[in-house]
């Protein structure tokens, strides 16, 4: 997803990359929530929209994840529940992929 803000004074170009970010964020939370997306996809993914997003909200965005697993899952990772996703290190953000995809398939094999 690529932005570039339109002319005008700078207030006006931080509100519409403001809401710019708003409406990524959302989208990426709904597709989430629909099973169109995956939030090991969302880490892994680098783009600037998801930079200062705590990971917390991707993962709570997924089905029947609350904040008891959510705190579960990064405790296991020893990773705090307000790490931004942006200032994640290479191997966190593999970790914790790695970890979610395992989970998933785990997950789908019981059913």
């Amino acid at each position: 997803m690529d932005f570039t803000p339109g002319d005008g004074p700078q207030h006006v170009r931080a509100l519409e990359r403001a809401n710019h970010v708003r409406s990524a964020r959302a989208t990426a939370k709904r597709r989430i929530a629909r099973g169109e997306l995956t939030a090991a996809e969302v880490i892994l993914a680098h783009q600037w929209e998801f930079d200062t997003m705590p990971i917390t909200e991707i993962l709570i965005s997924q089905r029947q994840w609350g904040r008891g697993r959510c705190y579960q899952f990064l405790l296991r990772l020893t990773i705090r529940e307000d790490k931004e996703i942006g200032s994640m290190t290479q191997r966190q953000r593999t970790a914790a992929a790695t970890l979610l995809t395992d989970r998933s398939r785990s997950v789908g094999d019981t059913r």
